[in-house]
């Protein structure tokens, strides 16, 4: 993420946390030493609608997936939708998930699970061991994902939420470097690549 990708960021973060108090301030935290941000966007549909080309978009986030993107990665071009962001700050070996979002109109795509994957991928560039995060209990469809990729729930904090007072499920993955988590992965990333490249 850069400065250029906050309004669409905000954006994003409003559909899909709406009724979070205070908003998270964007520009303030790319500039947070702790804190790393990235974005997935559709390349070369400027011009079109979000679900003008499902199916094309759909196939280049396959091929971004199996290439393994890094940071380097050219940043989105004027006019790239993004469709999509996540967050995590690296607290000594923690690397904690502050946010997953997508557009509505992408959801159900595996966008958020691409996120995830590459969150993963950024932790172990910059040595976590482990990660952990935070999410509302009632929220199950994205706790299935979570578990899905081996976190499991090791605490709750009462009334976390400030808009609802919502109780938030606490996860964590095993250690990042082991040889079964690192197998999951392989295989959840082969699996997800294929589901997106059809």
């Amino acid at each position: 993420m850069q400065a250029d990708d906050i309004a669409q960021v905000d954006e994003i973060d409003r559909e899909a946390f709406p009724t979070q108090l205070p908003p998270p301030n964007y520009r303030h935290e790319l500039q947070n030493q702790l804190a790393r941000y990235i974005v997935v966007c559709e390349r070369g549909t400027a011009a079109a609608a979000p679900e003008a080309k499902p199916k094309k978009g759909l196939a280049r986030l396959a091929a971004w997936l199996r290439g393994r993107p890094h940071r380097s990665d050219p940043p989105p071009a004027d006019g790239e939708p993004i469709v999509g962001f996540a967050g995590i700050w690296v607290l000594s070996d923690e690397a904690h998930i502050t946010n997953i979002a997508v557009r509505q109109a992408h959801q159900r795509r595996s966008v958020g699970e691409l996120l995830l994957i590459t969150l993963f991928d950024l932790a172990g560039d910059l040595k976590a061991s482990f990660m952990t995060l935070e999410v509302r209990a009632s929220n199950t469809p994205a706790q299935r994902l979570y578990r899905k990729y081996g976190f499991v729930e090791v605490g709750v904090r009462r009334g976390y939420y400030l808009d609802n007072k919502e109780d938030a499920i606490i996860m964590s993955t095993e250690r990042l470097t082991s040889a079964s988590f690192q197998a999951r992965l392989d295989q959840l990333r082969e699996d997800l690549a294929k589901k997106l490249g059809q």
